[in-house]
């Protein structure tokens, strides 16, 4: 069994003290490989009625373990935009506004707070390198930011 501590729940904005079972573990890796599979056959794979596997999702929903739910996207699709990491060094106290002005670039798909060198790292995707300049630029621009150095994402090895 294993329990979401206070302290991880109050990071997402929900304070949960909730106990999580080998089902709920199991449940979550079965929706994190296909969000979209049917409510019955999760519940055949897991050995549980419908109704306990819908029960235990809007469970998982409402107390914050689950925010919602993605798309991922064809190889093909995937193949054909730009990726890249874009390591951020900032100045002091200024990471607040930094992730705000991140938050609202289209390019920007995830931003993680680091240790080391360097204090984030954002994730970008965009259709062209063109566009990937465009973001490199306006990210340099921002207030706060002192540096950047960024790597472009030649393919993706596991991902799961």
């Amino acid at each position: 069994m294993y329990i979401l501590s206070d302290l991880l729940a109050q990071s997402s904005g929900i304070i949960v003290n909730m106990v999580i079972d080998k089902k709920d573990t199991a449940l979550l890796a079965l929706l994190s490989a296909n969000s979209r599979e049917s409510t019955a056959e999760l519940a055949r794979k897991l050995n549980l009625s419908r109704s306990t596997v819908k029960d235990r999702i809007e469970r998982l929903e409402s107390r914050g373990v689950i925010k919602g739910y993605t798309v991922r996207f064809s190889e093909d699709y995937s193949q054909s935009q730009i990726q890249a990491h874009v390591m951020i060094s900032t100045q002091t106290k200024q990471s607040a506004e930094i992730t705000k002005t991140l938050k609202k670039m289209p390019a920007v798909k995830s931003l993680y707070a680091v240790n080391g060198i360097y204090d984030m790292i954002a994730i970008l995707s965009v259709g062209s390198t063109k566009l990937l300049d465009i973001a490199l630029d306006a990210i340099g621009e921002i207030d706060g930011i002192e540096k950047t150095m960024s790597s472009i994402i030649l393919s993706t090895k596991i991902e799961k």
